[in-house]
C-alpha cells in the first residue's frame, strides 16, 4: 500500500505539492522585472499580465541582452524563453525613434509556423504600449497578405527560413537594416535541414548586429553554428541540459505492438483524460490513429507536416477550446506549440532519438502543474528505453496491463497491472463522447513567469 496523508494523497504527490507551496511562498526570494532594468512601458505590459518575477532564463539572459552582448541560451520548452529575448530586443530597438521609413530591424528565425505565430504574439503583447510594428511570415498560406504587410514597413519581422528566402528572392524583403538576429530552437531548425538557408540570411545581414541564439541543447552542431554567428558570446543555461520537469509522471506500458490503439483507447476512456497529446512517428501513423480514435468516440485531431496551415490552427484552435480531447502530432508539428497546463503526454511511439523523448514530456508539468508522461512501448522499442534511461540517467518504472502483453521480446521490470493508469480514480466514462467540457486540469494563460501566490497555486506555461 502507497504511503498517504490524510487525504489519501500517495506520497510522491504530496512532496511535489509541498515543493510548489514553498516556491509560491517565497517569491521575495526572487528578482522583480524592475530590478532587471526594463523600461516603464515592458513593466506595464508585464503587470497588466499579472507578472511579477522572471523565470530562470528570463532573469539571465535579459541583463545581459541589454548590455549588447551576443547571448547563447539553453532553455527547454516552456521555461519562458521567448520573453529572454523578445523583451529586452523590444526596449533596445525603442532607443531610437521610429523611421519615416520603417525598416526590419529585428528578425527572430523559428522552426515551424506554430512557433511563428505564437513569438509575434508574444512579441505583440510585450510592445503593446510601444510604437513598433511587427508581423511574421510563413509558409502554407498566400503571400499576398504577407507582401502587403511588408510594403507598410515593419520593425520586427518573425520568419520561417523557407518563406523568407522565397520573399527575399523576389525582392519583397531587405535585411540590409537588422540590428537583432534571434534563433529561435536553433537545435531544432538544424534538425529539419535549415542549416543551408540560415548561411544564405547570415549574408543577407550586416555583420554588425547583435546575435542571440536559443537552443534546447548544446550539442556540437549547435556549438559549431554559434561560432559561425555569434561574437564573444555570454552562455546562459536554465537547467541542465536534457533534464526533464520536476513535476512529471513518466511511467511506461508494456505491450502488444499492434494492441497501442486499442490501449490507449482504453486509458483515454478508463481515466476519463481530457487534454491528451498523443506522439506518433509519422505523419501517416498520426492519421490513422486520429481517425480509430474518433471511431472510439474520443474526439481526436492531427497536426504534422502535410496538413494546410488551416487545418493545423483548426486543430490546435480546437484542442485549447476543448472542443477535442486529443491531439494527435508528430514531433516537428509539436514544436513551439503554446498548449497552458497541458496534464497529460503518450508516446504512442518512441523517439528514435532520446533527446526529442525530453522535448515531448516537457510540454506537461509547467510552472508547477503536475502531468503525466505515458509510453506505450513494444518489444522492438526496448532499446529506445534503453537509450532514453542513459540520457535521462534514470530508470522509467514499467508495467503491463493483464490482456495486453507483449507477444514477444523481454517484458523487464514489468508488473501485471488489470487497469490503466489513472483507473482507480473513480472517473471512468463509458460510453459518453469525449466532447465533454468537464475536463480533468484547467486553463490558464500563464506565460512562464511566476505569478503572484494565490488560493489557486500553479498555473500553465509555455513558450
Amino acid at each position: 500500500m502507497d504511503s498517504s496523508d490524510s487525504n489519501g494523497l500517495p506520497l510522491h504527490q504530496i512532496i511535489k505539492r509541498s515543493e510548489v507551496e514553498r516556491r509560491l511562498s517565497f517569491q521575495t526570494e526572487y528578482m522583480t522585472f524592475k530590478e532587471l532594468g526594463l523600461s516603464d512601458a515592458l513593466l506595464k505590459a508585464v503587470e497588466e499580465l499579472g507578472y511579477v518575477t522572471p523565470s530562470p532564463i528570463q532573469e539571465k539572459a535579459i541583463p545581459r541582452v541589454l548590455e549588447g552582448k551576443d547571448v547563447l541560451a539553453s532553455a527547454q520548452t516552456g521555461t519562458g524563453k521567448t520573453a529572454g529575448f523578445a523583451m529586452p530586443m523590444i526596449q533596445l530597438l525603442t532607443k531610437e525613434p521610429p523611421r519615416s521609413k520603417r525598416v526590419i530591424r529585428a528578425l527572430v528565425l523559428t522552426p515551424t509556423r506554430e512557433l511563428a505565430a505564437q513569438v509575434l504574439a508574444d512579441i505583440e503583447t510585450y510592445s503593446k504600449h510601444i510604437d513598433l510594428r511587427s508581423m511574421v511570415i510563413f509558409g502554407g498560406v498566400k503571400q499576398s497578405s504577407q507582401v502587403n504587410k511588408l510594403r507598410n514597413g515593419i520593425d520586427i519581422l518573425v520568419a520561417t527560413p523557407g518563406r523568407l528566402m522565397d520573399l527575399q528572392n523576389q525582392g519583397f524583403i531587405s535585411l540590409r537594416d537588422v540590428e537583432f538576429l534571434v534563433l529561435d530552437e536553433a537545435d531544432r531548425m538544424l534538425d529539419m535541414g535549415f542549416l543551408r538557408d540560415i548561411k544564405k540570411i547570415m549574408g543577407m545581414m550586416p555583420a554588425k548586429r547583435q546575435n542571440l541564439l536559443f537552443s534546447a541543447t548544446f550539442s556540437r552542431e549547435i556549438r559549431t553554428l554559434a561560432n559561425g554567428i555569434l561574437t564573444n558570446p555570454v552562455t546562459v543555461e536554465a537547467t541542465p541540459e536534457n533534464t526533464t520537469a520536476e513535476l512529471v509522471d513518466q511511467f511506461i506500458y508494456r505491450c502488444d505492438a499492434k494492441r497501442k490503439t486499442e490501449l490507449i483507447t482504453k486509458l483515454i476512456w478508463d481515466g476519463n483524460w481530457h487534454q491528451v497529446l498523443v506522439f506518433t512517428r509519422t505523419k501517416h501513423g498520426a492519421n490513422r490513429l486520429t481517425e480509430k480514435l474518433n471511431k472510439a468516440k474520443i474526439t481526436a485531431a492531427a497536426i504534422h507536416g502535410n496538413k494546410s496551415q488551416n487545418a493545423r490552427t483548426k486543430a490546435l484552435s480546437e484542442f485549447k477550446d476543448k472542443k477535442v480531447s486529443v491531439l494527435v502530432a508528430t514531433d516537428i508539428a509539436a514544436r513551439g506549440l503554446d498548449i497552458p497546463l497541458l496534464p497529460y503526454v503518450i508516446n504512442f511511439e518512441l523517439p528514435n532519438v532520446p533527446e526529442d523523448y525530453v522535448h515531448r514530456i516537457g510540454r506537461t508539468g509547467r510552472a508547477g502543474a503536475s502531468g503525466q508522461a505515458i509510453s506505450l512501448v513494444s518489444a522492438d522499442e526496448e532499446e529506445y528505453v534503453r537509450g532514453i534511461e542513459k540520457v535521462l540517467g534514470m530508470r522509467l518504472e514499467g508495467t503491463v496491463i493483464e490482456g495486453f502483453e507483449p507477444t514477444k521480446g523481454p517484458v523487464e521490470g514489468g508488473k501485471k497491472r488489470e487497469q490503466g493508469r489513472g483507473g482507480n480514480n473513480n472517473r471512468g466514462g463509458g460510453g459518453q463522447n469525449r466532447n465533454s467540457g468537464n475536463r480533468n486540469g484547467g486553463g490558464g494563460n500563464s506565460r512562464n513567469f511566476r505569478r503572484k501566490p494565490n488560493n489557486n497555486s500553479g498555473g500553465g506555461s509555455s513558450d
